[in-house]
């Protein structure tokens, strides 16, 4: 599970494009942050997570959070301001599990680094979908999870929603507040839309109108029980309820629980910050996105690295700048890596969630807040990147020695 939202810069206190994402997999899924230098590519062909596809010659920088075992990635951007998020949504179209494809992260990461605005990263991403498919597992130690994908993605000049099933798909663009989970949404509300001939699933007989992509393609099982509705409209009614939303807003949109007497071990599908509590809600919020991209000048994104946005705060890094690679690119089992470090302190505090995440949280929203404003303060003066690397790394290094701290 999964929940993706942006605001466009007409209606951000900054003025602004900020989208923001939450990705939720299995627990012990390791989360690694990674940036991808500009390339011109000598080799023909490329290999993602299960198929080799040919490489193109040049491909753009990018900054990624991705499960540490895949080629693709979960949420990212790239250089020219193009950010995307993905989900996984539920379908009645069969997989062919003989006939590998494409994961949705591959798409992503592929989308962020051939595409330079939004409506090239969607249109490469639907040609590579067309052309390759997407009957890949998404799952880690689940080898039996597969799903279809949608996407949100943006530039500072417009934003789209993409839903798939299969080879299928149908898109929309956003007007201001844009959100999705992991079902599908669009009906017949699309620009474009593609309604392939493939096998499906009994419940296909029971689709309704031949138009209507969500009808038409819907798992009402699988959608239902992952509460995506919930969640889209939790997220979607607080971005239009603070009218002009800012940075901190997003964090807290990401940081969200289904009520006010949360109870970790009690948790359900229903939240935007994911606590795994077995079988019936079987994922943890991995890792964390908010983007801030500008149109003149350098775009922050903040990623936590860490699971539990809850109890975590959000890095900045930058273009241009380089990533401290032992600290954010943890394996399969505990080592000295940020997420790692970080799961140990949250499995302390999970014992008494109730007394110690109140105490965290005052402390991470005033380191936080500073960061914020000095983050600011850069933009306006157009610092160096040698000043912007120096910040990255105090606030990562800053984040450690908390975490042992609490630990």
């Amino acid at each position: 599970m999964c929940d993706t939202l942006v605001a466009l810069p007409h209606v951000t206190k900054s003025g602004n494009l900020i989208l923001g994402k939450n990705s939720d997999r299995e627990p012990l899924e390791a989360q690694a942050i990674i940036h991808v230098p500009q390339t011109i590519h000598q080799e023909s062909h490329l290999q993602c997570t299960f198929i080799s596809i040919p490489q193109v010659e040049l491909t753009y920088q990018v900054i990624l959070s991705k499960p540490f075992q895949m080629w693709g990635a979960e949420m990212g951007s790239n250089e020219h301001g193009v950010v995307i998020g993905n989900e996984a949504v539920f379908t009645n179209v069969k997989f062919d599990k003989k006939q590998l494809g494409l994961t949705g992260m591959d798409l992503l990461r592929l989308g962020l680094e051939r595409g330079k605005t939004a409506k090239e990263a969607l249109q490469i991403i639907i040609s590579l979908l067309h052309e390759y498919g997407q009957n890949a597992c998404g799952g880690y130690q689940n080898t039996n999870f597969y799903y279809h994908n949608s996407f949100l993605i943006a530039d500072t000049q417009e934003a789209f929603i993409l839903e798939t099933a299969g080879k299928s798909w149908a898109y929309r663009a956003v007007a201001d507040f844009g959100s999705i989970s992991n079902s599908l949404s669009i009906e017949e509300n699309y620009l474009e839309a593609h309604f392939e001939k493939e096998p499906r699933t009994i419940q296909a007989l029971f689709s309704g109108n031949p138009k209507n992509f969500r009808s038409t393609y819907s798992d009402l099982l699988y959608t239902t029980a992952g509460r995506a509705k919930q969640r889209q409209a939790c997220t979607l009614g607080l971005l239009e309820r603070k009218k002009k939303p800012n940075m901190e807003d997003f964090f807290q949109a990401l940081r969200q629980h289904d009520r006010e007497d949360f109870n970790p071990k009690k948790a359900t599908t229903g939240c935007i910050c994911m606590h795994a509590t077995g079988f019936t809600n079987p994922s943890d919020t991995t890792g964390s996105m908010v983007a801030e991209i500008r149109k003149d000048g350098q775009s922050t994104i903040w990623l936590t690295g860490t699971s539990h946005p809850c109890m975590s705060l959000y890095v900045p890094f930058y273009f241009g700048t380089t990533l401290e690679s032992d600290l954010l690119n943890p394996g399969s089992q505990a080592d000295q890596s940020l997420w790692w470090q970080a799961k140990k302190m949250h499995e302390r505090l999970l014992l008494d969630y109730h007394n110690h995440q109140p105490k965290l949280r005052i402390q991470l929203d005033e380191i936080q807040k500073n960061w914020l404003k000095k983050d600011q303060e850069l933009i306006e003066k157009k610092a160096d990147l040698e000043v912007f690397q120096a910040f990255s790394n105090s606030c990562l290094n800053e984040y450690v020695q908390l975490i042992k701290t609490w630990s």
